[in-house]
């Protein structure tokens, strides 16, 4: 095997030493540039590679931040985790992605490995099946940062978190089926009582209430947050004598879902209006092209970057006190409510 290059190495093949190289490698202002740009180049030709269980040893960091997310193959978080990784990797900051498919169970576990592996703290969205939260506050109590985005608990309520306006985003999805001229908007949604969901629901009442539409109840169903939830309810729907002339999905999943069971009803959107949340990758692209909420994945991104950055940096033994970023729901009105 091959000898691995050490700083005693660039030391003897510069004549300098040891604690020279150090500082010129971690870019210490003390350091001449052209001692600096020597270190550099003499590193590069012996295929230098730092030590970073030695280094984290040292400063107590690893330079690694732990992230938890339900699935990365929802473009919604890939996205999210893009803006996030690229942001962070500027300040020298890896992730390490624990995904945890929707399961609770898998979500412990990932903050236990995440925690394991020395992270310097954890951004995390919770998933589906998450009620209680007492994992999320073991990376609180070994005094690491935790932020919170997307998918928010209140038992979590004083931690740092970067969301959207849900309660807005149900609101203004509901108003814009009413301005278009629908009026009996039902609605397909999570089984699963995670706060954000509840927040569009409640906006969704909201925007009724205000135009003095009647809350039929038959209206609101309850089930996957799925493309066969979303058919699957929607075909419910089309069996009510008062059949609903417009449905929001809970997601653009469940919203594709219902374009399929409308299909099949030989009903097409917007004849009945559809709107979804989250304008995945599909959204414009299906027929006909999905009206949605962007959440503002890329923006999100770089607010939990931030965030991060500036707790890290503020040295402060309260890392719970930071005021929470609360982003707005863009609406994307396209052909499915286009009436």
């Amino acid at each position: 095997m091959a000898k691995k290059t050490t700083i005693y190495d660039i030391a003897r093949e510069l004549n300098i030493t040891v604690s020279t190289v150090s500082r010129a490698l971690n870019n210490i202002s003390t350091i001449s540039e052209s001692t600096r740009n020597a270190v550099m180049e003499t590193a590069k030709r012996l295929n230098y590679r730092p030590n970073k269980v030695a280094s984290s040893l040292t400063s107590g960091k690893t330079y690694i931040i732990g992230v938890l997310l339900p699935s990365a193959q929802i473009q919604f978080f890939a996205s999210v985790i893009h803006a996030l990784e690229k942001y962070l990797k500027s300040f020298g900051y890896s992730i390490l992605l624990y995904q945890t498919n929707e399961s609770l169970e898998s979500e412990k576990n990932g903050i236990s490995t995440l925690l394991e592996a020395q992270v310097d703290g954890i951004i995390a969205s919770m998933s589906l099946e998450t009620q209680e939260v007492s994992h999320f506050l073991k990376v609180k109590e070994e005094g690491k940062p935790l932020i919170i985005f997307d998918r928010t608990h209140d038992d979590l309520q004083h931690t740092p978190t970067v969301k959207i306006d849900d309660e807005q985003a149900g609101y203004i999805v509901t108003k814009h089926l009413l301005d278009k001229g629908y009026k009996n908007i039902a609605y397909i949604t999570t089984k699963h009582g995670i706060k954000i969901f509840k927040e569009r629901y409640e906006g969704y009442l909201r925007a009724l209430e205000e135009a003095k539409r009647p809350i039929n109840q038959a209206y609101s169903l309850f089930g996957e947050l799925t493309v066969e939830g979303g058919y699957e309810g929607t075909q419910t729907l089309l069996k009510l004598r008062d059949k609903p002339d417009a449905i929001i999905g809970g997601d653009d999943y469940v919203a594709l879902g219902i374009i399929r069971a409308l299909h099949e009803n030989k009903i097409t959107p917007p004849t009945v209006g559809v709107i979804g949340f989250a304008n995945q990758n599909f959204s414009e692209h299906i027929i006909p092209s999905l009206s949605t909420i962007d959440q503002q994945a890329i923006k999100m991104g770089k607010e939990c970057a931030k965030m991060f950055l500036k707790i890290i940096e503020s040295n402060t033994a309260d890392k719970n006190n930071i005021e929470p970023v609360i982003l707005e729901p863009l609406l994307l009105a396209r052909e499915s409510t286009d009436r």
